[in-house]
């Protein structure tokens, strides 16, 4: 079999696990068996003569193979999506922007740059996705998202180690602040010691892809008490709000706090810092990702420029 008689069912099953991580995920996402996928990939890989994925116990890596058929079936599978919009009448995906971001992102910075371009720039439709930033970065790499916005934490390592390296461009660093109960006795200022967070109970959630906590502030020097567990901020902060703990937020999320939340400052140990990071592939950006770039940027300035 010739790699030019390859189907394009093949090449859509091989970037959905290319983006997913692991041909469980893709299959589900497919909605196939993962025998059927198993079978698309061994399809490529015979009409490539060479492995295309190397098989891990945590998933699937791309071999130097499977980037090549991964760039190239981008391309391919964009054109042919492109022709079934145009012959059916519908907007050209250049006036699309595919964004992908992280759960904190969607309370305030999102919003407020998506409404800058809808006033701006009506004519640019921005579809978006949450995701974890181990995903939304392989969906880069497979070009369903242009892209994306990720959190970063010190000590601010790569957020992959794959080659091209992305284009990274940090919209903002600040501190990492605590929302208390309005009615806690840690509310009666704006600023607390990190002593006094001893023998406190936590709302926190497992950080993908890491082992650490969400929502615990970072060195304590004592096992934290966890009261409960979510993955929402939303969710984290009503519970606060409804006194049943404390939890950690973005400096930038304290907009979305809603009533019976304080937010206040830690002092004392080492400043916890986060970054925010515009996401992209080393290529042009077409004008209504720019665009949108340009409107994250703003927001993001906005929101870092007070305290």
């Amino acid at each position: 079999m010739d790699f030019s008689d390859v189907s394009l069912v093949a090449l859509r099953v091989f970037r959905e696990v290319a983006e997913r991580g692991t041909l469980t995920a893709a299959a589900g996402a497919l909605g196939y068996t993962q025998s059927a996928v198993s079978r698309q990939i061994a399809s490529l890989e015979r009409a490539a003569r060479s492995p295309l994925l190397e098989r891990r116990r945590d998933g699937v890596r791309l071999t130097a193979a499977g980037h090549v058929v991964l760039r190239r079936a981008v391309t391919v599978l964009d054109e042919i999506d492109a022709t079934a919009r145009e012959l059916a009448g519908l907007p050209a995906q250049a006036g699309t922007v595919r964004l992908g971001w992280f759960a904190s992102a969607g309370a305030v910075l999102l919003p407020r740059a998506v409404a800058a371009l809808r006033r701006s720039h009506p004519a640019i439709t921005v579809t978006t996705r949450e995701g974890a930033t181990p995903v939304l970065v392989r969906a880069l790499r497979a070009g369903t998202l242009d892209l994306a916005l990720l959190a970063s934490a010190p000590p601010f390592r790569p957020f992959d180690t794959e080659t091209p390296p992305l284009v990274l461009r940090t919209l903002g660093e600040r501190s990492l602040r605590l929302a208390v109960p309005v009615s806690h006795p840690l509310a009666a200022s704006d600023h607390v010691d990190v002593a006094d967070l001893r023998g406190q109970r936590w709302i926190a959630g497992p950080s993908a892809g890491e082992e650490k906590l969400m929502g615990v502030w970072p060195g304590l020097d004592e096992r934290p008490e966890i009261a409960h567990t979510a993955r929402d901020w939303l969710a984290k902060l009503h519970l606060v709000a409804a006194g049943c703990g404390l939890t950690t937020v973005p400096a930038a999320l304290a907009p979305a706090a809603p009533p019976g939340v304080r937010i206040v400052t830690v002092h004392g140990g080492p400043e916890e810092r986060r970054r925010l990071v515009l996401a992209r592939l080393p290529r042009p950006l077409p004008e209504p990702a720019a665009r949108l770039a340009d409107a994250l940027r703003a927001a993001a300035a906005d929101l870092h420029g007070g305290n």
